[in-house]
C-alpha cells in the first residue's frame, strides 16, 4: 500500500498500471460463475456485469482496445463491442486471475473499505443517471455515455484501493474545511487532481479517444459531456442526502439538459414533489 504522494504523473500512471487493478468481489464470483459453464454464457449478460464495476469496465477496455487492428478504423467504445471482439474464451482465459477490492484493502481496516465502496456506490448512481438520461435524449450510442459517468471518479476509486491513507487524508481534509475546493485536497495531497491523474491513465493504456472526450471536463459545452458531468454531480450531491443545498441548481441544469422543468426533473428520480410555493419560488420571498 502507497502511504505517500508520488512526484509526477508518470510515477502516479506506473504504480497503478504495474499493481494490477482489483475488481469488485460480486463481479469475480459471478464471471468464475460463468466461466463454469461458458456454452451458456450470454455476451449482453457478461457486458450488463462489467458495466456495474468501474474497474473490470476499464481492464476490459484497455485489454481489446490493440485488438481492433487494421481491419477496424475506430475504437472500440462499449463493453458489448470489447466482449464480441474479444471472444467468449479467450476473455475469459485473460481474465483468469482476478483479485478483489475487497481483499486488497483488508488491512487498511473498515473506514477504508466504506470509503471505497461509497466511491464505486456513487458511480455506479451516476453511470445509471447518465444513461437515462442519454436514452431521453435519444442518444444512440447511451453505453459511451454510461461508460463515461462509470469511469468519472476512477482515480479517485484507484487511490483508495492503492493508497487508503491518501483517500482518507483528502476525505479528512475536506470535512475539517467544508469550504475548501475538491482539487485543492486532491492536489495538497496528492500532488495533482484526480482528474489529471485519469486522463493520464487514460492515454497511458491508449483508452479510446472518445471515452477521453467525455471524461474531459474541459468539452463541457458538449451535450454528452454535460450529461455525464451532472450524472457525476448528482450521484455525488445527493451521496449523503437529498436535502443537500446543491441539488437545486442540479436540478435546474438536469432540466435544460432534457429540457424539462425541474419538477420534473424531480418526478424523474422518484422524489415527492415540492410544495408549490418552494417550486414556484416563492418560499425565498418568505
Amino acid at each position: 500500500m502507497l502511504d505517500h504522494p508520488l512526484p509526477d504523473l508518470d510515477a502516479w500512471s506506473l504504480f497503478f498500471s504495474n499493481n494490477g487493478l482489483p475488481v469488485l468481489r460480486v463481479t469475480k464470483r459471478r464471471i468464475e460463475e460463468m466461466r463454469a459453464d461458458l456454452d451458456r454464457v450470454d455476451a449482453r449478460e457478461l457486458a450488463r456485469l462489467i458495466l456495474q464495476d468501474p474497474i473490470m469496465t476499464v481492464r476490459v477496455l484497455a485489454f481489446t482496445q490493440p485488438m481492433r487492428g487494421r481491419s477496424l478504423q475506430h475504437d472500440i467504445t462499449t463493453i458489448a463491442s470489447s466482449v464480441v471482439m474479444a471472444g467468449i474464451e479467450p476473455f475469459f482465459n485473460h481474465f483468469r486471475e482476478l483479485f478483489t477490492i475487497e481483499d486488497q484493502i483488508k488491512e487498511a481496516g473498515p473506514h477504508a473499505l466504506l470509503g471505497v465502496l461509497q466511491i464505486v456506490r456513487r458511480a455506479q448512481r451516476a453511470a445509471d443517471y447518465a444513461q437515462d438520461w442519454a436514452i431521453w435524449r435519444h442518444d444512440v450510442t447511451m453505453e459511451e455515455v454510461r461508460i463515461a459517468a462509470l469511469l468519472h471518479d476512477l482515480a479517485e476509486i484507484l487511490v483508495w484501493c492503492s493508497a487508503p491513507k491518501l483517500g482518507l487524508a483528502i476525505h479528512d481534509q475536506q470535512k475539517a474545511n467544508p469550504t475548501m475546493r475538491s482539487a485543492e485536497a486532491q492536489r495538497q495531497t496528492l500532488g495533482f487532481t484526480f482528474q489529471e491523474i485519469q486522463l493520464e491513465l487514460c492515454r497511458v493504456w491508449n483508452l479510446p479517444e472518445l471515452l477521453r472526450d467525455l471524461l474531459d471536463e474541459d468539452n463541457a459545452a458538449n451535450p454528452r459531456v454535460r450529461n455525464v458531468t451532472l450524472a457525476v454531480r448528482l450521484a455525488r450531491h445527493s451521496s449523503y442526502s437529498w436535502e443537500d443545498p446543491a441539488l437545486p441548481d442540479d436540478y435546474h441544469d438536469i432540466g435544460e439538459l432534457l429540457n424539462i422543468t425541474p419538477e420534473a426533473v424531480r418526478q424523474r428520480l422518484g422524489l415527492l414533489p415540492m410544495p408549490a410555493r418552494e417550486a414556484d419560488g416563492e418560499a425565498a420571498l418568505s
